[in-house]
């Protein structure tokens, strides 16, 4: 564990956060879920501190072996196995857990008019941004028309799913995170723990505030040379914050075009127009897939969409370098 000096600021993947004097604050890092999975908390009892943060790494641990699409035995794996084999006869059987995550993928899909859409592996997982690699013209053409979350076929009551078509293939990428932190305030709730801050990559889920101040959330600057540039810094307390950028994970093609990990389902390719967007809100569960969101969407149409949904708000950088705001967040 890790006792932290006051007044430092910390990098949660995307976002800085103000960390609070030392004294009765604990923390932990580690690299899980493909990313940096940080719990900061407050308690006097130091051995209980160590319990709670012990207790949301073993969560982050579970929840990346049951949905990470590069372990073959999770049961996002499986699923993407077995779903395009099952039929409306003979669906398959999975977990609640499963089901929940899935109903809330879908509810953001039908909610931005399929912007939002986790059948987007279908082609995305052909790219390879380490190597600077794109899907083949025949993969785009084939796979392209595979994106569609209503390819899936979702049974709430019984637990039980099947794709519509064989080549369909599902990703959490962009809501597993948020659910993570969610859980793992969930977990520190649990140990009468008030005070927090969870975060994995660019998915916080802050409880409560600093003991009478509020934590300071700062959005990466995307374009500045040094990667610790913060643009903007928010007050914030009991709430999520998720963030997604182009800089994450991409590559420059032959073209001189940024190709980044966030795909259009209707093109199989990368947005642009926005290199930032960060959406507050009660939980990471919601806030992380509208990030994502709000990139397909654009500018106009994905601040308005945060605008009609009370209790969120976001911030946009647009590639001119623009900062754009919702509504609860501009200035009278």
């Amino acid at each position: 564990m890790n006792k932290f000096v006051a007044g430092c600021l910390f990098l949660l993947g995307s976002t800085w956060v103000s960390l609070p004097a030392w004294a009765g604050w604990h923390g932990d890092t580690q690299n899980i879920m493909g990313t940096v999975i940080n719990v900061t908390l407050y308690h006097t009892d130091d051995a209980k501190a160590e319990q709670a943060i012990a207790a949301v790494m073993a969560e982050m641990r579970r929840i990346d072996q049951q949905y990470s699409p590069y372990i073959p035995t999770s049961e996002l794996s499986l699923v993407n196995e077995l779903a395009p084999k099952a039929t409306a006869a003979k669906p398959m059987p999975i977990s609640a857990e499963m089901v929940r995550l899935i109903q809330k993928a879908n509810h953001y899909s039908d909610l931005s008019g399929g912007a939002f859409d986790i059948t987007f592996a279908s082609l995305a997982r052909y790219y390879d941004y380490r190597k600077g690699l794109k899907p083949t013209d025949a993969q785009f053409k084939e796979l392209v028309p595979q994106i569609n979350y209503k390819f899936i076929h979702l049974d709430t009551k019984n637990n039980t799913v099947y794709f519509d078509h064989p080549k369909v293939y599902i990703d959490f990428g962009g809501i597993a995170k948020g659910y993570a932190v969610d859980r793992g305030a969930e977990i520190l709730q649990q140990f009468g723990i008030a005070n927090a801050n969870v975060s994995a990559g660019g998915d916080s889920r802050i409880l409560g505030d600093k003991l009478g101040k509020p934590w300071l959330v700062g959005i990466r600057n995307p374009r500045a040379e040094d990667k610790n540039a913060v643009a903007i810094t928010l007050p914030l307390e009991n709430c999520a914050i998720s963030t997604s950028g182009d800089y994450e994970r991409f590559f420059i093609d032959k073209d001189g075009q940024r190709v980044h990990h966030i795909i259009n389902p209707k093109t199989g390719k990368s947005p642009h127009g926005i290199i930032s967007a960060s959406v507050i809100g009660p939980a990471g569960f919601d806030t992380d897939p509208l990030t994502k969101t709000i990139f397909i969407m654009g500018p106009e149409k994905g601040l308005a969409l945060i605008d009609s949904l009370p209790g969120f708000d976001a911030v946009v950088i647009t590639e001119t370098g623009k900062v754009l705001y919702s509504k609860g967040l501009t200035p009278p």
